[in-house]
Formats: C-alpha cells, sequence, structure tokens
C-alpha cells in the first residue's frame, strides 16, 4: 500500500471514529433526557442506568455507521481539497477512481465488520438493554409473561392462549381448534382447557380441566376430562416466548432457526424473512453511500461543502426512506424477501457508479 493511501485511510478512520463517537454521545444524551424522569420514579440505581446505556450504544453504532462513513468521506476529501493537497494529488496524474480504491476497499470492510456486527453483537446487547427496561422501567413485561397469543401449529390447528408465563410454563385459557383442510373453514375438533402446562420430562404438552368436541356431519360429541396429553402439538414453551420476541433480539441463527419453525407450521413468515435479510443488507449503505460523498467533494465547486453536504444527506435519506417503504410490500408478501431487502442498495449502488462516472469526467 502507498504511504498517500495510508495516509487518506488514517484520515478518514480518525474522522469515522470521531463521527461515531459524538453521535453516541448525542443519542444518549437526548435519550436520557427522555427518560430521565422514568429512571427517577423507578429508583434506579446509577449503575443500572450505565449499564443500560452500554446495553443501548451498540444499536446506536449500527445505525449512525453510514451516517458517520457519510461525513468521513466528505470531510476528508474536502479537507484534502481545501489544504490543497488534492490539488497536489491531481497535479500528479491521480485520478478520482484512484483515489476513492483505499476508502472503497475500507468501507466495504466496515460493511463486512457490520454483518457480524448487526448480526451477533447488536441481538445480544438489545437483549440487555430490554431485559433492563422490563425489570427496571417495567416496560414490555410480557418477554416472559404473554397475553392473548395466538399461533398456528400447522396448516390444519390454530391454538390461542388467554395467558402465558414463560418461567413456570404454564398458561390459563387454551383453546386449539382443528380443521379438515387448509382454509380453516370446516372445524373437526375443540380442545378448550383452563389450564396447560409443558411436562419437560415428556416434551408434551397436558391439558387440564379440559372439554373435547368433536364435529361430524351426522353427530357432535363433548367430553369433559381433568386431563389431556397432547400427542400432536409441535410448538414449545420458547417457541410461544420467541413468537413476540422482536427481530432485533435475535442472532442470524437464532431468527432463521425461529423462521424455519414458523415455515413448516404453515405461519406466514414474510416480515421475519424481511428483517432477516435487512439484518445482512443495511451493513452494506455504508459502502454505498461513498459513492456519493467523495465524487461530490473530490472537484472543486462553487456551492460550497455545505451544499454538498446537504445533498449528499438527503440521498442517503432518500435511501433510507425508500428501503422502508419497501419493506412495507415485502411485510405483505407482494415482494420476494430477499429481493425487498436488496432492493434499494441494488437502485443505490446503481445511483452511485453514474454517479462516479459522472463526478470523473
Amino acid at each position: 500500500m502507498r504511504i498517500l493511501d495510508r495516509y487518506i485511510i488514517r484520515q478518514f478512520v480518525q474522522t469515522l471514529l470521531f463521527g461515531l463517537l459524538t453521535f453516541t454521545i448525542i443519542f444518549i444524551i437526548i435519550d436520557m433526557m427522555e427518560k430521565l424522569d422514568d429512571f427517577l420514579d423507578h429508583n434506579v440505581e446509577t449503575m443500572v442506568i450505565v449499564q443500560y446505556y452500554v446495553a443501548f450504544a451498540p444499536e446506536i453504532i449500527k445505525l449512525m455507521t453510514p451516517v458517520a462513513v457519510l461525513l468521513a468521506s466528505l470531510f476528508v476529501t474536502g479537507k484534502l481539497s481545501n489544504n490543497n493537497e488534492l490539488t497536489a494529488m491531481k497535479s500528479s496524474g491521480m485520478s478520482l477512481y484512484r483515489f476513492m480504491i483505499p476508502l472503497l476497499l475500507l468501507s466495504f470492510a466496515i460493511s463486512l465488520g457490520a454483518v457480524y456486527f448487526n448480526g451477533w453483537i447488536v441481538p445480544y446487547a438489545n437483549q440487555k438493554k430490554f431485559g433492563i427496561e422490563r425489570v427496571f422501567l417495567e416496560r414490555n413485561p410480557e418477554s416472559l409473561a404473554r397475553t392473548y397469543i395466538y399461533l398456528q401449529d400447522g396448516p390444519y390447528r390454530i391454538v390461542s392462549i388467554a395467558y402465558f408465563d414463560g418461567a413456570s410454563r404454564m398458561g390459563n385459557r387454551i383453546s386449539i381448534q382443528e380443521f379438515s383442510d387448509t382454509n380453516l373453514v370446516s372445524l373437526t375438533r375443540r380442545y378448550d382447557a383452563a389450564r396447560v402446562s409443558w411436562d419437560s420430562v415428556a416434551g408434551k404438552w397436558i391439558l387440564a380441566d379440559a372439554t373435547i368436541r368433536e364435529f361430524g356431519s351426522r353427530y357432535d360429541r363433548v367430553e369433559h376430562l381433568t386431563s389431556v396429553t397432547m400427542d400432536g402439538l409441535s410448538f414449545k414453551p420458547a417457541d410461544i416466548v420467541k413468537k413476540i420476541e422482536k427481530p432485533d433480539e435475535m442472532n442470524y441463527f437464532e431468527l432463521k432457526d425461529f423462521i424455519d419453525r414458523q415455515k413448516s407450521r404453515g405461519n406466514d413468515v414474510a416480515r421475519w424473512a424481511v428483517d432477516f435479510h435487512g439484518k445482512i443488507a443495511f451493513p452494506f449503505s455504508s459502502f454505498i453511500v461513498v459513492l456519493f460523498g467523495v465524487p461530490f467533494s473530490f472537484g472543486k465547486r462553487r456551492k460550497g461543502l455545505a451544499i454538498q453536504f446537504g445533498i449528499s444527506v438527503a440521498i442517503c435519506f432518500i435511501y433510507l426512506v425508500f428501503m422502508k417503504v419497501s419493506q412495507v410490500f415485502g411485510y405483505n408478501g407482494d415482494i420476494d424477501p430477499i429481493l425487498t431487502a436488496w432492493l434499494a442498495n441494488f437502485i443505490f449502488l446503481g445511483a452511485g457508479i453514474v454517479n462516479i462516472v459522472s463526478c470523473g469526467k
């Protein structure tokens, strides 16, 4: 690697780290101001607050990395231009394309690192963060206790539970409806029980104080039993807890396994699939923003760096809005989940290449 490349990379990394640190501090201060009353009302200890914001930092870094990369590419190139260092580089025959090579390689490496960071570090930190909210701020207490749960177990069965405690693996007021076809129109059997519990030894659900109704073409049968062992149910207590758990709390493998289990039971997994592929696609936005940031600052422009920065930020804003809008179609199943996650990257990658070509002329 040439000395000039190392110099550009060093300037870029210093600006990037400074930007990430600044954004993280600003976000923490703003969030702390919003939650200060909650912390005081619940008498949360200082050490717990520190742990909360340490766990919150990875999520901030994940969201702000593309913006920090954009700022680094803009300000490093602008600084070199203002110090006439960029002029000297151009005089030596360096083109825009040659100037961008170390920045593109570095931003691509950052994107690859962000894939791992977003897939494992951030979910683990989010679990800690949400855990503190549930315990000390009494937010989202349904982490282990679920109310009004509805799930489809296979193509012919629907299960509803009024209340389920994940800690004790017990629930109240469960209803299991079995149908004759996948249209879920013709009801053949229904189980209603006051209580349900998980037998960890047998690996089966036990219904207590249950009523079984069978519906036939000629007659209906009703049977009351003290206890019923359910052999056909495929879900486990962990599946109920995971049912409402956010994708932000699952790493890649956990989310992929969760999606596969839900798909095998006939559930619609479009929303989870989009989030899964989005975990991989979003980090590469750090690579794409460089395609807009560097070319705008490479040449001397009459409008100045502020306008260049404004244009680049506007493009990034449009990129994020486009990504969110496409996610809606993906969630509804109108677009393939993989295409939904990567569509914005493909479109803006093409726009970035066009921007480089036009600015390099």
